[in-house]
């Protein structure tokens, strides 16, 4: 199988990047050690703002529709499924009134299809589409561990495992016409969260503290 084609990898400018989502030259990232949730400028590679995310909880994974962002909060810890999605106000900062609780408290990453936003189940390897009140609507089953996703030209690119402590990660296509998956590419380390910015693909490497961008593959 093929690799993919890095074209940067670069210091993140905090330990532990975790979400990912790009917007022309800014990428939005969470940090799942300062528990920040900032703009960073793809050209100066300079944070432009952060805010603190409530409660010292982590975000795993955000998305933007509109001017608005959503984020998958939850404690770190394991042993608890208590995930939420909320709503951060770009150059603002988390949306005190709007928490909308992920299906069965589980859930890391976040797309949106166009339709409604899309939140991945790790563990599960499922994609829900979720309604305007949290409601859960069509599943899509994923054949690996989803650790990253974004929706792009149509159709859902995955970052996926089946073991995660090992290099083993992947680049998948989902149809969400026919539910069926294509494995493009791997990746070959582990990989946090999935991003494509109009032209390349962003991801990050967690636990070396970098952010990577890679070619369209596929």
């Amino acid at each position: 199988m093929k690799m993919i084609t890095e074209l940067q990898r670069r210091p993140a400018p905090f330990p532990k990047p975790q979400a990912i989502y790009a917007e022309g030259g800014t990428l939005w990232l969470s940090s799942r050690q300062t528990k920040k949730f900032c703009a960073l400028d793809c050209a100066s590679w300079q944070v432009t703002w952060e805010c603190e995310v409530p409660e010292g909880f982590t975000v795993w994974g955000t998305t933007k529709v509109g001017d608005d962002l959503y984020v998958v909060c939850g404690v770190d810890a394991v042993d608890v499924d208590a995930r939420r999605i909320r709503r951060v106000r770009s150059g603002v900062g988390f949306e005190p009134g709007f928490s909308l609780p992920c299906p069965d408290g589980m859930g890391s990453h976040l797309s949106h299809d166009g339709a409604s936003l899309v939140l991945s189940q790790w563990y599960p390897q499922k994609l829900i589409s979720m309604g305007a009140d949290g409601t859960p609507g069509r599943v899509l089953a994923v054949p690996r561990q989803v650790v990253g996703q974004c929706f792009t030209h149509g159709t859902f690119y995955l970052a996926t495992t089946t073991n995660e402590e090992s290099n083993d990660y992947f680049i998948e296509r989902l149809d969400p016409a026919t539910g069926g998956c294509e494995m493009l590419a791997k990746l070959g380390f582990p990989a946090r969260g999935l991003a494509f910015d109009g032209t390349n693909f962003w991801t990050n490497h967690r636990e070396q503290n970098e952010i990577v961008a890679f070619a369209q593959v596929g």
